[in-house]
């Protein structure tokens, strides 16, 4: 998760657009939404409000944040998208594995992906589950 200290050098590691995946109690306690809109301009930021319960997710609550990715690394091949929750092993995951998902990669694919990218990700069966029936239904 960005701190108040490390959210400044994002655009200079190359960070062009972000996802929240905080919910809404959290973000309204630490500010770092209202932090990355202003720092990265409002268009650029999305949000995928969930708590961290290890069950299934509600597609409603990340689906939008996964399309968002998805289409922001179509449009723009030099695009870098960080995707965020708090120790960034659960939600962002999910949000991660299905943005892959949509662009094309199998599920083991991405879950691979993702692991070789960030060893301590957790990709939970519930939330693999939740965006596998998403995909299947037509995402």
């Amino acid at each position: 998760m960005p701190t108040g200290s490390t959210v400044g050098r994002l655009v200079a590691e190359g960070v062009t657009h972000v996802v929240n995946c905080r919910n809404r109690l959290e973000t309204l306690l630490s500010q770092d939404l209202a932090v990355e809109r202003a720092l990265f301009g409002p268009t650029h930021v999305a949000r995928a409000p969930m708590w961290d319960t290890g069950w299934r997710q509600p597609s409603r609550r990340w689906s939008g944040a996964a399309c968002f990715v998805a289409r922001t690394l179509d449009d723009d091949a030099a695009a870098r998208v960080l995707i965020h929750c708090k120790a960034g092993s659960h939600r962002s995951v999910l949000v991660a594995y299905a943005a892959l998902r949509l662009r094309g990669h199998s599920a083991d694919d991405a879950a691979s992906l993702i692991h070789r990218s960030r060893a301590e990700a957790e990709l939970l069966p519930a939330y693999r589950a939740s965006v596998d029936d998403w995909i299947a239904e037509g995402a």
